[in-house]
């Protein structure tokens, strides 16, 4: 049974990275907006957050998506005196999303998920095996 709790713990991983996917690609499909009035402010880059969570029914601890947070980095300006949302100074405020960053951080998350998915397959494989075996 130790297997499908593996399984169950697998499963939440792959879940969890998804939804840490979606954030990163939310992040990246923002990262050039901008402020739309002078005193507005552009698209805040998300922080998704992970807390664990006791399965009592399956005795096992599961990863989940927490609260998604904003960055309180410093957004960036643009010097495009002609654009609406320019300040006196012909400054635009645009997003504090580092397309670099976001890149590292989608390549980490589809990593943990094609870790979980070996898991899941790996386990899955292995119940197999031992179902022929005791058909024999």
């Amino acid at each position: 049974m130790d297997l499908m709790k593996s399984m169950l713990i697998a499963a939440s991983g792959l879940k969890t990275q998804g939804g840490r996917m979606r954030v990163i690609a939310e992040n990246m499909a923002n990262a050039g907006s901008t402020a739309k009035t002078p005193e507005g402010d552009p698209y805040r880059r998300k922080i998704p957050t992970f807390t664990t969570e006791l399965d009592r029914a399956n005795g096992v601890e599961r990863v989940k998506m927490g609260k998604i947070e904003r960055s309180n980095s410093a957004f960036g300006e643009r010097y495009e005196p002609g654009h609406p949302a320019a300040n006196d100074k012909g400054y635009v405020k645009t997003s504090n999303v580092n397309t670099m960053i976001e890149s590292i951080d989608m390549g980490q998350a589809q990593r943990g998920y094609e870790a979980n998915l070996n898991v899941i397959n790996t386990s899955r494989r292995m119940l197999n095996a031992t179902i022929e075996l005791l058909r024999r």
